[in-house]
């Protein structure tokens, strides 16, 4: 993953929103990576108390966190940088936007499809997680992340100004249920 030149904490808060995005991405990353574990885990061992558990973990993260990273990147940051790109040539960055909320999409459609064995996996009941099937959306989120991290957190550093990113903050933050500032 490319780091955000200054942005190194991986506990971020709402007053570096920038920072916080990227350390969702390695959230994201690791999540990920215990799902090809899962996968393997579940043809030898079962939906053991090991697999419930990475299961469970799992679906909190991406039916919550995941879900609220999208938003905020498509509610708030995609907005904000064509907002900073006013009375300029835009066509980059909405294409970029566009095609980053067109992945999102293909992401959500990928977790439906892993949420049921993954809930299964979490009661304790039987269930299998095929490699192939883990490895085409956790590519797809490594493709995606990559992109986010080498142009999209980039490109906001450098034209989102202070009240931007406070304002972006302070969305992220009550999307949560949050206060802040």
């Amino acid at each position: 993953m490319t780091k955000i030149p200054g942005f190194d904490s991986p506990s971020a808060g709402f007053d570096s929103p920038l920072e916080l995005l990227a350390a969702c991405h390695e959230r994201i990353q690791r999540h990920c990576a215990t799902l090809r574990r899962l996968a393997a885990h579940l043809a030898t061992h079962g939906s053991d108390a090991d697999a419930r558990s990475a299961a469970e973990g799992v679906l909190r993260y991406f039916d919550t966190a995941a879900r609220d990273h999208h938003a905020d990147e498509e509610r708030d940051l995609f907005p904000a940088l064509h907002e900073a790109l006013a009375g300029s040539d835009p066509i980059c960055v909405r294409e970029l936007t566009d095609a980053l909320t067109h992945e999102h999409r293909a992401l959500e459609a990928a977790w439906v499809r892993l949420r049921d064995p993954l809930q299964r996996i979490a009661a304790g009941e039987p269930a299998m997680l095929a490699p192939a099937d883990v490895d085409a959306p956790v590519s797809l989120y490594e493709r995606h992340l990559e992109r986010e991290d080498g142009e999209l957190l980039p490109m906001a550093e450098r034209l989102l100004d202070d009240a931007q990113l406070a304002r972006l903050g302070q969305a992220m933050s009550e999307r949560r249920g949050l206060r802040h500032g």
